[in-house]
């Protein structure tokens, strides 16, 4: 994540590109610091870079050295506040901006976590010339009721092409109502290679995560109106509010290993660079001799990078204040990639006493319930890329795959009568896919990616995207333009078309593909603060969870549109950032959402303690109109539509948090008082039905870097 002005903390840019416009690889400039022989008075530097799932392709993105809004790293609800989530800490979360929502990879049940899980495309890779780490802590509450999460990550190059490091996560969330704890746990381990040549990435992680289930107050007005009640108390302590369910947990387990590889085919070139004589330089007899070295056919003979020469090189004259460096530089023209993946993934859910009528089904046990299921999956992709710009003709990249899966599922067997307790499903899905794109250049850049289903499961299924970006000057400022079209035709997941348990089961084989069409555009003025998105979709065969959390499609086309507003301003130290997101869904009983989503950030920004301590100060303001959100059920772990006889609408309420964030060289720390505004106006503080928000709560986080 990077600051405004789009730097890390060592005043790096994002990218880094040449006179041509192309994108300078920065372990070239680790190359160079590597290849010093003055290592101890380096400053660190690093890069770092995610992968891309399919091909595994690096997407360079700096580092990690956020200094404004830290204090909303960490929030359930997004850093600026877009999802709904149960209130605790660590509990499952779902997006209000339809957009942003993401496929149930790899199952329905870990989809909700996605505030804690990491797919390998959101695993940060690091090198550089010294040992990093980073150690992050957050905490609110007290003894009793307190959220912690605690974050290492470590990362070391053995030399200057081979990295590896780890990670852990550590989630504790108490709880401020009853029966709500969490406790999720992450360790993992990554490694890369980068060379001109061979390039690999490797992956570990493995989670377990525990989420205990309250099923929701039994009765809103304790938030609402907790003076109706038969007590006429003012406001209930959290703690003591009845719940639903006091005895039901679920519990979920993941692990996966990842491993993309590439192998390049390409030449060698030779680049003389000219700079400027560091003063200190004097000219000696070594040096002298050196000039006498010639270049013959544009190739080095014996001349190491770096030396300086005083005399003539071949027959040109020496220019006396002048170094003449010279770069071999290998130019890729084909790749051979290979990526595999094997994941995991195992879901249980334990309840008892489960009051009678919260189901509508009890196949097993009317007051109990064991459910388990797994899944396991198997992904090769491989490909080869014809690469761009290798010379002046190759002005776009193309690449071709062939992807396979493998995947296999074990549902409960709700036969009582059979001998087995299992009941095993085997899917294979292959697909032919490939990629037409130019990512080099300063005015623009373009993709076209598509993949065809040829086997099992597969076939039938299609997926075409296309995205452009300009960029261009207009009277003297920057704009950026990108536009995006996309056409898919997928097969529901293996969990919406089967699930065996204990209250809830279904076998859909009948369900049709879902159909979706969409277009967007963004245009993004960084000067003026400005950034304005507009997506459209129309969707066929769209697939939720209805009011009895059962997977159902809509038949009929459901167009969804909205348009997303971000707009900050600035006069000397005084700052507001605003997000304005609208949203119109042709389908509001299957498909709702709000109409309306506001973020809000006003706040100064100051050096202080002669200007090496920077200080934001200020308060934000999360707001949406009301609307009838998706609810609960904690036997799946999913959001569904609410049943048209007893559904509430939730919204209209702000939330306003207060804080003081503060940057020290490499430490970022804050103060956050969150949701101060509680007991104020109409309280209807929930952003899931019957699951109130918590109220107002200090919290405090700190994170440090380390380079040594």
């Amino acid at each position: 994540m990077t600051n405004r002005e789009g730097r890390n903390q060592y005043g790096q840019g994002m990218t880094e590109r040449d006179e041509y416009g192309n994108q300078i690889d920065p372990s070239r400039r680790l190359d160079d610091l590597n290849d010093s022989t003055d290592v101890a008075s380096l400053p660190p530097t690093l890069y770092m870079w995610r992968i891309n799932n399919k091909l595994g392709d690096r997407i360079i993105m700096p580092a990690d050295t956020i200094s404004l809004n830290f204090q909303n790293t960490n929030l359930v609800e997004g850093m600026t506040g877009h999802y709904n989530y149960l209130g605790n800490l660590g509990t499952p979360r779902l997006s209000r901006f339809y957009f942003e929502r993401t496929k149930d990879e790899p199952t329905i049940f870990m989809a909700p976590y996605s505030t804690f899980y990491q797919r390998p495309e959101d695993v940060n890779f690091t090198n550089s010339n010294v040992p990093f780490s980073n150690l992050t802590y957050y905490t609110a509450g007290n003894k009793i009721d307190a959220e912690e999460l605690f974050k290492s990550y470590f990362s070391v190059n053995a030399n200057k092409r081979l990295a590896f490091g780890f990670q852990t996560n550590y989630l504790y969330g108490r709880g401020f109502y009853a029966n709500q704890s969490t406790g999720h746990f992450n360790a993992g381990v990554f490694a890369s290679y980068i060379g001109d040549r061979y390039q690999m990435q490797f992956i570990y992680n493995n989670y377990t995560l525990r989420a205990n289930e309250n099923g929701g107050i039994t009765d809103d007005r304790y938030i609402t109106r907790p003076e109706a009640l038969t007590d006429g108390k003012k406001s209930y302590d959290p703690a003591n509010i009845p719940v639903r369910l006091e005895s039901t947990a679920n519990r979920n387990s993941d692990f996966y290993v990842y491993l993309t590889q590439r192998y390049r085919l390409g030449f060698t070139r030779t680049i003389e660079r000219i700079q400027e004589k560091k003063k200190t330089d004097t000219p000696t007899r070594k040096n002298k001799a050196r000039a006498g070295l010639k270049i013959s056919n544009g190739q080095d003979e014996n001349i190491d990078t770096g030396t300086i020469l005083d005399g003539i090189l071949g027959d040109s004259l020496v220019q006396p204040n002048k170094d003449t460096i010279v770069i071999k530089d290998f130019i890729p023209v084909t790749s051979f990639i290979h990526s595999f993946k094997i994941e995991r993934a195992r879901h249980k859910f334990r309840s008892n006493g489960e009051p009678k009528g919260m189901y509508e089904n009890s196949y097993l046990d009317e007051t109990a319930s064991r459910d388990s299921t797994q899944a396991l999956k198997i992904d090769n992709t491989f490909g080869i890329a014809l690469l761009e710009g290798f010379n002046k003709y190759a002005k776009a990249g193309l690449t071709a795959y062939l992807s396979h899966r493998v995947s296999r599922y074990n549902l409960m067997n709700l036969d009582l009568q059979s001998d087995r307790m299992i009941e095993r499903f085997t899917e294979q899905e292959l697909y032919l896919g490939g990629e037409l794109a130019k990512k080099q250049g300063k005015a623009i850049h373009y993709n076209i990616t598509g993949e065809v289903g040829l086997l099992d499961k597969a076939i039938g299924q299609f997926n075409v995207t296309g995205n452009l970006n300009l960029r261009f000057k207009f009277l003297k400022d920057s704009i950026h333009f990108n536009a995006g079209a996309s056409i898919s035709n997928t097969l529901p997941s293996f969990y919406m078309r089967h699930y065996r348990s204990n209250h809830l089961a279904w076998d859909n084989d009948e369900m049709e593909k879902e159909l979706r069409t969409r277009i967007q555009g963004e245009l993004a003025i960084p000067a003026w603060g400005t950034n304005l998105k507009v997506f459209m979709e129309n969707i066929k065969n769209y697939t939720y969870f209805n009011h009895k959390a059962l997977p159902t499609q809509e038949k009929e086309n459901i167009q969804v549109i909205s348009a997303v507003l971000a707009q900050n301003f600035r006069i000397g130290i005084f700052h507001l950032d605003n997000e304005v997101i609208w949203q119109k869904s042709s389908n509001e009983n299957d498909l709702p959402l709000p109409a309306i989503t506001t973020y809000s950030n006003l706040y100064i920004v100051t050096k202080l303690a002669k200007k090496v301590l920077t200080l934001q100060l200020g308060a934000d303001m999360r707001y949406f109109t009301k609307y009838y959100a998706p609810g609960y059920c904690p036997a799946i772990q999913q959001f569904h539509i609410q049943d048209e006889a007893s559904r509430v609408e939730i919204g209209n309420y702000p939330i306003i948090s207060a804080y003081a964030n503060f940057h020290l060289k490499r430490t970022r720390f804050f103060v956050m008082m969150s949701h101060v505004n509680c007991g104020m106006g109409n309280s209807n503080y929930f952003y899931v039905p019957h699951y109130p928000l918590n109220q107002g709560v200090l919290k405090m986080g700190i994170s440090w870097n380390f380079y040594d």
